[in-house]
């Protein structure tokens, strides 16, 4: 059995993976077909051609063409159940998945219906379990952001855990977003943000520092601050890794580059991800097969990060230990 079928066959664990970017191109397309369509994309197969970019800039405008096309509730409903179709598909048995309700104020959705509308798509497939994490979008503002919190808060028992926040660093640093997040724990709400993917190591810093992150998103460059490697492995704080998306915004020139490798040589908790997998043409098994093929990752390192997603799931006690043992049961090593 080759390395990628061993991968394929195991129970896998997601922890960033946006549902907005994962949407399969057959449903994306279905949407394409629905509102009329671009010039840019006239069949299915362009959707691969509109989803390559060079820059984090292209990124975000492919991010926002995509979203145009999720206009109704009953869009996020088709698109959440095909998403949970491929994530059962590739035998991912649980997943932390980021939905931006901001993103969608202007076609009049509201955040609580709109998690009503996901849930309904997720419902359909119960072989994979998936709770959301609301992206509250720096680039809207704290004061916005607050309201999304709140309303995110109303509708928890639809399986919404958390809170985090994506979009423009650089612009919008962790501070502005302080009491943000202390109402969100208040709330009793988990909370992860992206920090150190586009900007500096003072960008982690200010999500560890100010807004008291249980774990953190990318990270990529806590490589260039050895005291923040040292502490984020000393600390047990977790990173959600996502190297072919590092490579894919161009945050990073190649993946050789990307420090995951140091990261776990030096303790750090790291955990692996594919972000927005129907945009960057990745999959989880092919993110630990890349990891194995461009730094060695044995059979053992490719488990103990499946542990280490497992282990840092926002699940209560017993059904975490329910999914470790899921993850680590798995029979049989490639040969």
């Amino acid at each position: 059995m080759q390395r990628l079928d061993w991968i394929r066959g195991m129970p896998k664990v997601e922890l960033h993976v946006h549902l907005e970017g994962a949407v399969p191109h057959d449903a994306l397309w279905e949407l394409v077909c629905k509102y009329g369509g671009d010039p840019s994309v006239a069949e299915r197969s362009g959707l691969a051609r509109r989803f390559s970019f060079g820059s984090f800039a292209e990124f975000i405008e492919a991010w926002n063409w995509k979203n145009g096309f999720l206009r109704e509730y009953e869009d996020f409903t088709l698109v959440s159940e095909a998403v949970a179709r491929s994530f059962a598909a590739q035998k991912i048995v649980y997943a932390e998945v980021f939905f931006s309700p901001g993103d969608f104020r202007h076609h009049g959705l509201q955040c609580q219906k709109l998690a009503e509308a996901i849930r309904s798509g997720l419902a359909r497939v119960p072989e994979t379990r998936i709770n959301l994490v609301a992206d509250l979008v720096r680039d809207y503002g704290p004061d916005q952001a607050m309201r999304t919190l709140n309303e995110v808060s109303e509708v928890r028992h639809l399986g919404v855990l958390g809170i985090g926040i994506g979009g423009t660093e650089h612009r919008f640093p962790p501070e502005l977003f302080a009491g943000v997040f202390e109402q969100a724990r208040r709330l009793g709400l988990r909370t992860s943000a992206h920090a150190g993917e586009t900007s500096g190591p003072e960008s982690i810093w200010g999500a560890i520092r100010t807004l008291r992150v249980d774990r953190i998103g990318h990270a990529t460059r806590a490589a260039d601050d050895e005291a923040l490697v040292d502490y984020l492995a000393e600390k047990r704080i977790p990173v959600e890794v996502c190297p072919t998306s590092n490579v894919a915004t161009g945050v990073l020139a190649r993946l050789e580059s990307h420090p995951v490798e140091r990261f776990i040589r030096r303790g750090v908790v790291a955990t692996i991800n594919t972000d927005d997998p129907a945009m960057f043409g990745n999959s989880l098994a092919g993110e630990f097969d890349l990891l194995a093929r461009t730094f060695g990752f044995s059979d053992d390192d490719i488990r103990a990060l499946l542990v280490n997603a497992a282990k840092s799931a926002w699940l209560p006690d017993p059904d975490r230990g329910k999914l470790i043992d899921t993850v680590t049961g798995e029979p049989g090593r490639h040969s």
